[in-house]
Formats: C-alpha cells, structure tokens, sequence
C-alpha cells in the first residue's frame, strides 16, 4: 500500500484518482453513513474543496482505498464555518502551524490487512501519511470535525484527540471536534511495518493552499 499527497500543482496530474477519491467519499458518507452530503454523477465534493487542498490519498492496487483532506486552519475551515457548534469557544483560536483535516474516509471492505490493535491497515497508513506530511510542511497541530465511532479508533492506534467541545448530535451521528499533535512520538505510533512515505515528493508550504 502506497500513501500519496496531492497538492493543487498536481490535480491534473492525478485527476484519475482524484476521481476516485470523490467516488470513494459519495459511497462512504452518502451510501453506508448516509451523510447529507452533495452527490453530483456519483462524486461527493463540496465548497472547501475548491480551496486548493493538499489531498493525502492511500493507494492499493491502484485504486484509491482511504483519504483526507487537508487545508490551512487560518483560512476558511469546516470547523469554523460549517460545525462551530463543535467549537467550545465557537473559534479554533488557529495558528499558522494548525492545519485542518476533513472528509477522512477509508474503504475498510477490501482485503488490505489488519494493523496494531486490528485497525485497518489503510486506516493506520492514512494516520501516518497525515503525520508526517503536517510534520514536512510545518504544521503540528491538526484540527478535525469526527464521531464518537471514531474518536474511538483514534484511541485505540495510540493517537488520542483533546476535545475541543462536548459531542453535539448532528444529523444521525454525534459528532466531536478535536486537535491531534503531528509529531514524531505520534507517527512512529501509528506508522506500520511497511509504510511507504508520503514524501516521495517534497510539497513546497503556503500560508493558504497547503501545498
């Protein structure tokens, strides 16, 4: 399994998997969490995606099996726009070393293996390649909007999150805001055995795309 960041230089580059990455997305949030989420011919985007992220995509067999969204916290943020209500103090209060991560989703049905404390292999190679490219680009703080479900995973690979509010029912999940650290203790803790770095190509750091 390959873990790849994509940064707004390349989208053309990588346009088929990026395609992929919003099938992926319609399937997990609008088919089996059933999200209200916009589904346009099968894709699932919406307005932040129009930011310039930087995409962290994991790749098996070719086919794109997990990814995240990453963007600068002191811009526009899915926090701050679309869920403070998750915000205790209705503000992330962001730095420039905060970057926000949204829209993590990893198709846990293909046969991809099973990590430390059986979380989905993708699952932790995700965690890893959002570590370490935070890490690269200067960030070490990563912000995101999750449920309780996965609060939970993310306790159970050793990388627990700081709450930044009480849990909040939103839709047909109870939703939870936090901050991770993206350091070198939390990579090395949820790194597996056969991770293949997400730098293989070096992203040059800007203040508003994240790339």
């Amino acid at each position: 399994m390959q873990v790849l960041a994509i940064s707004p230089d390349r989208f053309v580059e990588h346009q088929i998997l990026l395609k992929q990455m919003y099938r992926l997305r319609a399937d997990i949030f609008g088919g089996r969490l059933e999200w209200d989420v916009t589904i346009v011919d099968g894709d699932e985007r919406d307005q932040y995606d129009d930011l310039d992220p930087t995409y962290i995509l994991a790749i098996s067999g070719g086919n794109v099996v997990g990814c995240a969204r990453l963007l600068p916290a002191v811009g526009p943020t899915m926090l701050e726009l679309t869920f403070p209500q998750l915000l205790a103090e209705g503000s992330l209060n962001a730095t420039s070393a905060m970057i926000e991560s949204s829209r993590f989703c990893v198709d846990t049905t293909l046969p991809a293996g099973r990590g430390g404390g059986q979380l989905h292999l993708a699952t932790l190679t995700m965690f890893a390649g959002i570590i370490e490219w935070s890490m690269a680009n200067g960030y070490d703080k990563i912000a995101t909007a999750t449920d309780l479900r996965f609060e939970r995973i993310l306790n159970r690979a050793g990388w627990p999150m700081a709450r930044l509010g009480e849990p909040v029912a939103i839709g047909n999940t109870v939703a939870i805001a936090g901050t991770l650290p993206a350091d070198q203790e939390s990579f090395e803790q949820v790194r597996p055995a056969n991770y293949r770095s997400v730098l293989s190509r070096t992203d040059n750091h800007s203040v508003r795309s994240a790339a």
